[in-house]
C-alpha cells in the first residue's frame, strides 16, 4: 500500500547510494590521524614510531572494524526494503551524521590519556573522551535498532518478493550493542584499565548472534517442504 510520504524506485536507490558514499568517506577519514606518521629523528625506528602512536593505530583499526559491522547491519536492513518514508529518511540521516562525526570522537579518544596508548590501557583520566567515543558508537547502534523497528512496523516498506523472518537475533542485536557500547563508555569514566578490555566482549557477542543466525537458517531449511 503506497502512502503520500512513501518514496521508492530511483529515489530509494539514490538514498542507498548516498548513504554508502557518506560511510565510505567517513571510514576513510578515520586514517587521517595516522596518515602523517614519519621517522622524525635518525635514532627512531619503525617500531618506536608505532609504539608512540599505538593509541591512534588501535583506535583506527577498531573503529574501522566496528563501522564495517554497523554498515553491514544497515545494509541488511535497507536491502529488505523497497522504499522509504519520512521516518526512515530522518533516522538514516541521523545515523549518517553520527558516522561522519565518528572520526572526531575517535581522534579525541586516541589522543587522550597520559601515554601514547590514548584511551587504551592508559590507566588515566580521559576527560570524558571515552564516554563521547563509546556513546557515539552506542547512538549509532541505537539508531540502527530504531530503523529496523520502524521498518518491521511498516510492512508496506518491505519488498513483497522477499520472505522476511524476523528472528530474535535480528530484533535484539541493535539493542544489545547499544547497551554494551554505553556500558563501556560509563566504565571508562571510572577505570580505563577495565574499559580497555571490555571490547573483547563484542567479539563474543558477534559470534553468539552469528551462531543463532546459523541455527535459524538450519531450522528454516528443515521446515521447508520438499
Amino acid at each position: 500500500m503506497a502512502t503520500e510520504s512513501f518514496k521508492g524506485g530511483r529515489s530509494f536507490d539514490r538514498l542507498i547510494n548516498f548513504s554508502d558514499a557518506v560511510v565510505a568517506v567517513a571510514i576513510t577519514v578515520l586514517v587521517l590521524p595516522i596518515a602523517d606518521l614519519t621517522l622524525t629523528r635518525s635514532e627512531d625506528t619503525v617500531w618506536a614510531v608505532l609504539s608512540d602512536n599505538s593509541g591512534e593505530i588501535i583506535t583506527f583499526f577498531f573503529t574501522f572494524f566496528v563501522v564495517s559491522i554497523m554498515w553491514l547491519t544497515h545494509n541488511r536492513i535497507m536491502n529488505h526494503l523497497r522504499g522509504y518514508d519520512a521516518a526512515i529518511f530522518w533516522l538514516n540521516a541521523g545515523w549518517l551524521a553520527i558516522i561522519v562525526f565518528l572520526p572526531v570522537t575517535s581522534a579525541l579518544y586516541s589522543d587522550s590519556g597520559p601515554s601514547g596508548t590514548g584511551g587504551w590501557f592508559s590507566g588515566g583520566d580521559l576527560g570524558g573522551s571515552g564516554m563521547l567515543y563509546w556513546g557515539s558508537l552506542s547512538l549509532i547502534a541505537l539508531i540502527s535498532a530504531l530503523l529496523a523497528r520502524h521498518a518491521r512496523r511498516k510492512p508496506q516498506l518491505y519488498d513483497q518478493e522477499q520472505q522476511i523472518n524476523h528472528k530474535r537475533a535480528s530484533t535484539t542485536r541493535g539493542w544489545v550493542y547499544t547497551v554494551y557500547f554505553l556500558a563501556i563508555g560509563m566504565v571508562s569514566l571510572f577505570s580505563t584499565s577495565v574499559s580497555s578490555f571490555l571490547p573483547i566482549g563484542l567479539i563474543i557477542i558477534f559470534f553468539i548472534f552469528k551462531k543463532e543466525e546459523f541455527r535459524n537458517d538450519e531450522d528454516d531449511v528443515a521446515a521447508t517442504p520438499r
